[in-house]
């Protein structure tokens, strides 16, 4: 470094939110008193002072070390001075990379004062020291890092509210725990948000309903609620995002959730997801704002192979995403016939229909037409809806037979045999349970010769193994069968929700149907087409070649 005897000195401080709890003696103002008397009396020119004031000492994107170093790369100053080292940074490698190899570059002179580092006196025991004292200040950032988050994770496990504003629907509590408190307004836009989702509408569309009523966006009606202007940059529109981020947030079930999010580390402090299971989550701690039935149904829509699209009217059909070729596996889509049919009077439409979307785009050497009237399969669906329908009205403990067999017709059946056999193996492993003490009680009294017992032990061992083997099964067949019969039950009461129905509705598929398989368009002979039915069908086939979600 080339010795100077005229310095401009740049002063730099720095306070974390941590440090401020130190006190006074960290403060900004205490920093800047020492360092200017310092200066002062050193007969140096002070050119400026350099505030970060609530910046972590492990981030070096702070915008006053910027404007410093910038400044004493154009020449403006040629001297750095803070109060130690830990206010200049508590990142070793970052630290030591500046005092080292930048600030030599450009010929600046940095001193730490209480730590009694100055880069003009290379020699003394402080510049030796340097490494180990930025290793320990980092040290002290990792270590407070974990207390702080073992304090965070503490008080959210004991249901402390930590958050700057409740979510949409809700306001900050003014109890000890700061719990949600509903915010009416808010929470009937929650509500409906729900509902239509419910209901099948994709948060695009729910957005652009919002939108079309202007509804404010979650931060304009905070800060409207606060008299603030709202300082976030925004369109002031909703979007599917924010939507799908109110429907998947278990607040509004009446459930504390907190920890969903943490730092990579105590140095990079970018913000990352963390796996659900490591939430923590305290069920019934404020008011909900929805059901779980209604959580559920929503959550059911969202693993339906339909998502529903809606056409530049904004119409979305009954079966739109359910209907699937039977020969190469792809969705079928809707379209419109080109020609135009006069109906009663002046008015013209187009007929709509489904066809394949693998024949529409590549032609019949990829795959036939499967070409059917949109009107033509809502009737069919209707009909065979109407008939289970009636079906259960007329006798219900016959239709939930006749479901039951349908649905357990690919798997066992628990049978009477299964059950005698699941009793008896019980009572054998009972029986065996007595008789391998009863062996050694008898050879300790030399009832049993020795070899005797090893094999009437080898013999009992094994056949214990193999009857715990046999009892987990029938028993595994015989839960099975029990959630069976409770899918059953689930289907049997969505039917009669629709009983008596008129029309085919959106509401109606997604409450009812998994999906549907059409196969290839004939003039000349009747379709054939299958209807999968939730709970009740969605295991009957493993329909490989069906391009279905996981979730199918």
């Amino acid at each position: 470094m080339t010795k100077q005897s005229n310095y401009n000195a740049g002063i730099y401080v720095r306070l974390s939110q941590e440090d401020e709890r130190a006190g006074e003696s960290l403060s900004i103002e205490n920093q800047k008193l020492i360092l200017t008397k310092y200066v002062a009396e050193q007969g140096w020119t002070l050119v400026d002072v350099y505030v970060d004031d609530g910046y972590s000492g492990t981030d070096f994107n702070r915008p006053a070390v910027t404007q410093l170093l910038e400044d004493a790369k154009n020449g403006k100053i040629n001297l750095i001075i803070c109060k130690d080292l830990s206010r200049f940074g508590r990142n070793y490698i970052e630290v030591g990379q500046y005092v080292d190899y930048i600030f030599p570059t450009y010929n600046i002179r940095f001193i730490a004062l209480n730590d009694n580092v100055d880069t003009a006196n290379q020699n003394s025991a402080a510049m030796d020291m340097m490494p180990i004292v930025n290793i320990f200040n980092e040290w002290h950032c990792a270590s407070t890092s974990k207390k702080i988050k073992a304090v965070i994770e503490a008080n959210a496990r004991v249901g402390k509210y930590r958050t700057t504003f409740a979510p949409y629907g809700y306001v900050k509590g003014d109890d000890e725990k700061h719990l949600p408190v509903v915010d009416p307004p808010a929470a009937e836009v929650v509500k409906r948000i729900f509902i239509m989702r419910s209901q099948g509408i994709s948060p695009r569309h729910i957005a652009d309903k919002l939108n079309e009523e202007k509804v404010p966006i979650p931060s304009d009606y905070l800060y409207a609620k606060l008299g603030k202007p709202n300082p976030r940059n925004t369109k002031h529109l909703w979007c599917a995002e924010g939507i799908r981020q109110i429907l998947h947030n278990p607040t509004y079930l009446g459930d504390l959730v907190q920890m969903k999010t943490t730092t990579i580390s105590y140095k990079v402090h970018k913000s990352v997801k963390r796996d659900e299971e490591d939430w923590i989550v305290i069920p019934n701690t404020h008011e909900a704002i929805i059901s779980r039935e209604l959580w559920d149904k929503c959550r059911e829509v969202d693993a339906s192979v339909s998502q529903g699209k809606r056409n530049k009217d904004g119409y979305v059909a009954c079966l739109s995403g359910f209907m699937f070729c039977a020969d190469c596996g792809g969705k079928m889509r809707l379209g419109w016939n080109n020609t135009r049919h006069q109906r009663s009077g002046p008015r013209e439409y187009y007929r709509h229909n489904f066809n394949c979307n693998t024949y529409n785009k590549f032609g019949k050497n990829v795959c036939a037409s499967h070409y059917i009237k949109m009107k033509d399969i809502d009737a069919i669906v209707l009909a065979d809806i109407r008939s289970l329908t009636q079906q259960v009205i007329e006798d219900e403990a016959a239709a939930k037979s006749a479901f039951l067999a349908k649905k357990q017709s690919e798997h066992a059946k628990q049978t009477s045999e299964d059950k005698k056999r699941l009793s008896d193996s019980k009572h054998r492993l009972e029986e065996l349970s007595n008789l391998i003490p009863k062996i050694y009680e008898d050879k300790v009294l030399g009832k049993v010769p020795e070899d005797v017992c090893l094999d009437l032990l080898q013999k009992y061992t094994a056949e214990q193994k193999e009857l715990n083997a046999i009892v987990a099964d029938l028993e595994a067949k015989q839960q099975e069968s029990r959630k069976d019969e409770e899918d059953v039950e689930k289907f049997i009461a969505r039917l009669k929700k629709y009983a008596g129905a008129e029309e085919l509705t959106r509401e109606m598929c997604l409450e009812l149907i998994e999906y549907i398989v059409v196969d290839e368009y004939a003039a000349d002979r009747p379709r054939h087409i299958e209807i999968y039915y939730k709970f009740l069908d969605k295991a009957l086939e493993d329909k490989n070649h069906l391009n279905l979600p996981q979730s199918a």
